[in-house]
């Protein structure tokens, strides 16, 4: 099996690291490449929706992105300890009648010795917004990596 670094145990440095490292996957809206983050037999609860498995993983992913267009997102470290990791979230999309939304979440993450996710739970908050409110237009440039994203 494959190493995915940063592995646990964590330190703020290495989970800062790990969560930035999701956070610019999912901004390639690429299901296969996202699924290499998770475990063989990853379990998920993503809202109303439970997803266990690699393949479950893309075909979930790959639903998400054909129906939030433009998607892009922005993560942060909200705390650590061991193999957890907790991270808060925004992201922007617009659906495929033109509506723009942002979504607020939480995610709590478990990972496995070799730095593979196999717990991933998310509550999600959407909110519809105006095109002219956006605030995430796409992956965060590196001279952003760290600084935290507000609020409103």
């Amino acid at each position: 099996m494959t190493d995915r670094p940063p592995l646990p145990p964590f330190t703020r440095e290495s989970a800062a690291r790990k969560v930035q490292a999701a956070e610019d996957a999912w901004n390639t809206r690429d299901p296969h490449k996202v699924a290499l983050a998770y475990s063989e037999d990853s379990v998920w609860r993503n809202r109303d929706t439970f997803v266990t498995g690699r393949a479950e993983i893309v075909a979930f992913l790959t639903a998400k992105w054909a129906r939030e267009q433009d998607y892009a997102l922005r993560k942060d470290l909200w705390a650590f300890d061991g193999d957890r990791i907790a991270v808060r979230f925004q992201y922007e999309c617009r659906d495929t009648d033109g509506q723009w939304w942002r979504a607020y979440g939480n995610e709590l993450w478990e990972f496995d010795d070799h730095g593979l996710m196999t717990r991933r739970e998310a509550s999600i908050n959407d909110v519809p917004i105006e095109e002219k409110e956006r605030r995430i237009l796409g992956p965060r440039p590196g001279t952003e990596h760290g600084e935290s994203f507000p609020l409103q």
